[in-house]
């Protein structure tokens, strides 16, 4: 794969890997470095990259993987949803707020949910993976997904509908 090929193919994959490597660290600037380090990964195995059935999914299952070990060293298990993706500009400054709101209420619930129900949810409702893509990149078969992305989405919804029981 020469270099022009190689920026042609992977490149459009950065946005998505910045993404779950930010949501995963919770960091900017440590996202960007696990990105960058993935892809000087793959540029050092790109002659063996035919050999996998999906590189996009051994790029995300990699950035998932980096970040989950800086994780681990550092010991910090957060997470970040941004509420400026929820806003609409004809949305008035009410709307707006309660969304916001509600943006940060899920972020808080998903903070919280086990680690591979986090992961599950997040590739699945914020990446917008289909639960074949999400089977391969965490190892683990549809049913676990489905199951485990069940449990989370019950659990938020739960706590959502909880919360605003109390402020009724």
């Amino acid at each position: 794969m020469t270099p022009e090929e190689f920026k042609i193919e992977l490149l459009p994959l950065k946005n998505k890997l910045f993404r779950l490597a930010w949501h995963l660290t919770s960091q900017r600037e440590e996202a960007e470095d696990v990105v960058q380090e993935i892809y000087l990964k793959v540029w050092d195995m790109r002659h063996q990259l035919e050999k996998y059935k999906s590189v996009e999914g051994l790029m995300v299952t990699m950035t998932r993987n980096r970040c989950l070990d800086k994780l681990r060293l550092k010991k910090n298990k957060t997470l970040s949803l941004k509420p400026e993706i929820f806003h609409r500009s004809s949305d008035d400054l009410q709307q707006q707020t309660e969304r916001s709101d509600l943006v940060q209420r899920v972020k808080k619930l998903m903070m919280d949910l086990p680690e591979q129900q986090r992961t599950i949810m997040h590739l699945r409702d914020v990446e917008g993976y289909e639960f074949e893509e999400i089977a391969e990149i965490t190892g683990r078969d549809g049913n676990y997904i489905r199951v485990n992305l069940s449990r989370a989405r019950k659990k938020i919804r739960l706590e959502i509908e909880k919360i605003e029981k109390y402020g009724t």
